[in-house]
Protein backbone atom coordinates (compact mmCIF):
# COMPACT_ATOMS: atom_id res chain seq x y z
CA UNK A 1 0.00 0.00 0.00
CA UNK A 2 1.52 3.35 -1.04
CA UNK A 3 1.76 6.40 1.21
CA UNK A 4 -0.83 8.19 -0.92
CA UNK A 5 -3.29 5.35 -0.45
CA UNK A 6 -2.60 5.31 3.28
CA UNK A 7 -3.19 9.06 3.44
CA UNK A 8 -6.46 8.76 1.56
CA UNK A 9 -7.45 5.91 3.84
CA UNK A 10 -6.76 8.00 6.95
CA UNK A 11 -8.76 10.96 5.60
CA UNK A 12 -11.64 8.72 4.54
CA UNK A 13 -11.79 6.94 7.90
CA UNK A 14 -11.65 10.23 9.81
CA UNK A 15 -14.58 11.39 7.69
CA UNK A 16 -16.41 8.13 8.32
CA UNK A 17 -15.81 8.52 12.06
CA UNK A 18 -17.39 11.98 11.97
CA UNK A 19 -20.21 10.64 9.81
CA UNK A 20 -20.74 7.81 12.29
CA UNK A 21 -21.06 10.31 15.15
CA UNK A 22 -23.58 12.40 13.21
CA UNK A 23 -25.53 9.30 12.17
CA UNK A 24 -25.59 8.04 15.76
CA UNK A 25 -26.94 11.36 17.07
CA UNK A 26 -29.55 11.47 14.31
CA UNK A 27 -30.56 7.88 15.02
CA UNK A 28 -30.90 8.49 18.78
CA UNK A 29 -32.79 11.73 18.14
CA UNK A 30 -35.49 9.95 16.13
CA UNK A 31 -35.51 6.63 17.98
CA UNK A 32 -36.53 7.95 21.45
CA UNK A 33 -35.29 4.93 23.38
CA UNK A 34 -37.25 5.72 26.56
CA UNK A 35 -40.52 5.47 24.64
CA UNK A 36 -39.81 2.18 22.85
CA UNK A 37 -39.93 -1.46 23.82
CA UNK A 38 -36.61 -3.19 24.38
CA UNK A 39 -36.94 -5.63 21.50
CA UNK A 40 -37.76 -2.76 19.13
CA UNK A 41 -34.67 -0.87 20.30
CA UNK A 42 -32.54 -4.01 19.93
CA UNK A 43 -33.71 -4.63 16.35
CA UNK A 44 -33.19 -1.00 15.39
CA UNK A 45 -29.71 -0.97 16.92
CA UNK A 46 -28.83 -4.16 15.07
CA UNK A 47 -29.93 -2.73 11.72
CA UNK A 48 -28.23 0.61 12.39
CA UNK A 49 -24.83 -0.83 13.24
CA UNK A 50 -25.04 -3.31 10.36
CA UNK A 51 -25.69 -0.46 7.92
CA UNK A 52 -22.87 1.66 9.39
CA UNK A 53 -20.47 -1.28 9.18
CA UNK A 54 -21.38 -1.91 5.54
CA UNK A 55 -20.96 1.77 4.66
CA UNK A 56 -17.57 1.93 6.37
CA UNK A 57 -16.39 -1.22 4.62
CA UNK A 58 -17.66 0.10 1.26
CA UNK A 59 -15.64 3.32 1.69
CA UNK A 60 -12.60 1.31 2.78
CA UNK A 61 -13.04 -0.98 -0.23
CA UNK A 62 -13.25 2.01 -2.55
CA UNK A 63 -10.15 3.70 -1.06
CA UNK A 64 -7.67 0.85 -0.45
CA UNK A 65 -9.35 -2.31 -1.79
CA UNK A 66 -10.63 -3.23 1.68
CA UNK A 67 -7.29 -3.64 3.47
CA UNK A 68 -7.92 -3.41 7.21
CA UNK A 69 -5.07 -1.96 9.28
CA UNK A 70 -4.81 -0.86 12.89
CA UNK A 71 -4.62 2.82 11.98
CA UNK A 72 -8.06 2.49 10.31
CA UNK A 73 -9.64 2.05 13.75
CA UNK A 74 -7.55 4.94 15.11
CA UNK A 75 -8.74 7.15 12.25
CA UNK A 76 -12.37 6.21 12.91
CA UNK A 77 -11.91 6.99 16.60
CA UNK A 78 -10.24 10.33 15.81
CA UNK A 79 -13.05 11.30 13.45
CA UNK A 80 -15.69 10.34 16.02
CA UNK A 81 -13.86 12.30 18.76
CA UNK A 82 -13.47 15.33 16.47
CA UNK A 83 -17.19 15.30 15.75
CA UNK A 84 -18.09 15.01 19.44
CA UNK A 85 -15.83 17.88 20.47
CA UNK A 86 -16.12 20.27 17.51
CA UNK A 87 -19.15 19.54 15.36
CA UNK A 88 -21.80 17.95 17.54
CA UNK A 89 -23.46 21.10 18.92
CA UNK A 90 -23.62 22.78 15.54
CA UNK A 91 -24.91 19.65 13.85
CA UNK A 92 -27.67 19.09 16.42
CA UNK A 93 -28.76 22.72 16.11
CA UNK A 94 -28.89 22.38 12.32
CA UNK A 95 -30.76 19.09 12.64
CA UNK A 96 -33.43 20.65 14.85
CA UNK A 97 -33.81 23.58 12.46
CA UNK A 98 -34.13 21.24 9.47
CA UNK A 99 -36.74 19.16 11.30
CA UNK A 100 -38.74 22.29 12.15
CA UNK A 101 -38.56 23.41 8.52
CA UNK A 102 -39.65 19.96 7.32
CA UNK A 103 -42.56 19.90 9.79
CA UNK A 104 -43.61 23.42 8.74
CA UNK A 105 -43.52 22.43 5.07
CA UNK A 106 -45.54 19.29 5.82
CA UNK A 107 -48.15 21.26 7.79
CA UNK A 108 -48.32 23.82 4.98
CA UNK A 109 -49.02 21.15 2.37
CA UNK A 110 -51.59 19.51 4.68
CA UNK A 111 -53.39 22.85 5.02
CA UNK A 112 -53.27 23.36 1.26
CA UNK A 113 -54.65 19.84 0.75
CA UNK A 114 -57.46 20.47 3.22
CA UNK A 115 -58.19 23.88 1.72
CA UNK A 116 -58.23 22.79 -1.92
CA UNK A 117 -59.70 19.28 -1.68
CA UNK A 118 -61.25 18.28 1.65
CA UNK A 119 -63.02 21.54 2.48
CA UNK A 120 -64.70 21.84 -0.98
CA UNK A 121 -65.87 18.22 -0.71
CA UNK A 122 -67.26 18.88 2.78
CA UNK A 123 -68.98 22.04 1.48
CA UNK A 124 -70.50 20.11 -1.44
CA UNK A 125 -71.73 17.36 0.89
CA UNK A 126 -73.23 19.89 3.30
CA UNK A 127 -74.93 21.73 0.44
CA UNK A 128 -76.30 18.46 -0.95
CA UNK A 129 -77.68 17.50 2.46
CA UNK A 130 -79.16 20.97 2.96
CA UNK A 131 -80.78 20.92 -0.50
CA UNK A 132 -82.15 17.42 0.09
CA UNK A 133 -83.62 18.42 3.45
CA UNK A 134 -85.13 21.56 1.93
CA UNK A 135 -86.63 19.53 -0.93
CA UNK A 136 -88.06 16.94 1.47
CA UNK A 137 -89.51 19.69 3.65
CA UNK A 138 -91.07 21.34 0.60
CA UNK A 139 -92.54 18.03 -0.58
CA UNK A 140 -93.88 17.34 2.91
CA UNK A 141 -95.59 20.74 2.98
CA UNK A 142 -97.05 20.16 -0.49
CA UNK A 143 -98.35 16.72 0.52
CA UNK A 144 -99.73 18.07 3.78
CA UNK A 145 -101.45 20.99 2.05
CA UNK A 146 -102.82 18.69 -0.69
CA UNK A 147 -104.15 16.19 1.85
CA UNK A 148 -105.83 18.96 3.84
CA UNK A 149 -107.38 20.35 0.67
CA UNK A 150 -108.52 16.89 -0.43
CA UNK A 151 -110.00 16.23 3.01
CA UNK A 152 -111.95 19.49 2.89
CA UNK A 153 -113.21 18.75 -0.63
CA UNK A 154 -114.28 15.26 0.39
CA UNK A 155 -115.98 16.68 3.44
CA UNK A 156 -117.89 19.17 1.29
CA UNK A 157 -118.81 16.59 -1.35
CA UNK A 158 -119.84 13.96 1.17
CA UNK A 159 -121.77 16.37 3.39
CA UNK A 160 -125.15 15.61 1.73
CA UNK A 161 -124.50 11.87 1.94
CA UNK A 162 -123.53 12.12 5.62
CA UNK A 163 -126.60 14.26 6.26
CA UNK A 164 -128.80 11.64 4.59
CA UNK A 165 -127.14 8.80 6.52
CA UNK A 166 -127.69 10.66 9.80
CA UNK A 167 -131.37 11.00 8.94
CA UNK A 168 -131.60 7.31 8.06
CA UNK A 169 -129.74 6.39 11.24
CA UNK A 170 -132.14 8.41 13.31
CA UNK A 171 -135.16 6.73 11.69
CA UNK A 172 -133.69 3.20 11.77
CA UNK A 173 -135.32 0.72 14.18
CA UNK A 174 -133.58 0.14 17.48
CA UNK A 175 -132.75 -3.57 16.82
CA UNK A 176 -130.92 -2.64 13.62
CA UNK A 177 -128.96 0.05 15.48
CA UNK A 178 -127.94 -2.43 18.16
CA UNK A 179 -126.85 -5.00 15.56
CA UNK A 180 -124.78 -2.40 13.72
CA UNK A 181 -123.18 -1.18 16.96
CA UNK A 182 -122.44 -4.77 17.92
CA UNK A 183 -120.85 -5.40 14.50
CA UNK A 184 -118.80 -2.23 14.93
CA UNK A 185 -117.52 -3.43 18.32
CA UNK A 186 -116.62 -6.83 16.85
CA UNK A 187 -114.66 -5.22 14.01
CA UNK A 188 -112.87 -2.87 16.43
CA UNK A 189 -112.00 -5.86 18.64
CA UNK A 190 -110.54 -7.73 15.65
CA UNK A 191 -108.37 -4.76 14.72
CA UNK A 192 -107.22 -4.37 18.34
CA UNK A 193 -106.27 -8.06 18.50
CA UNK A 194 -104.32 -7.79 15.24
CA UNK A 195 -102.55 -4.70 16.56
CA UNK A 196 -101.58 -6.42 19.83
CA UNK A 197 -100.37 -9.50 17.94
CA UNK A 198 -98.16 -7.38 15.70
CA UNK A 199 -96.70 -5.62 18.76
CA UNK A 200 -95.86 -8.96 20.39
CA UNK A 201 -94.18 -10.21 17.22
CA UNK A 202 -92.20 -6.98 16.94
CA UNK A 203 -90.98 -7.22 20.54
CA UNK A 204 -90.05 -10.89 20.14
CA UNK A 205 -88.00 -10.48 16.96
CA UNK A 206 -86.53 -7.05 17.73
Amino acid sequence: MTLTTQFYTMIAMIGMGSFLGAALDTYNFFLKRWDRKRWVVFLNDLVFWAVQGLLTFYVLLYVNQGELRFYVFLALLCGFAAYQSLLRNGYMACLRIMIKIAVSIYQFFVKIFLLLLINPIKWIVHMAIACSMSLLLFLWKVIKWSSQLLFKLCKILLAPLLWGLNILWGKAPQPIKQKMLHSKQIIEGIFINIKNMLRKLYRRFR
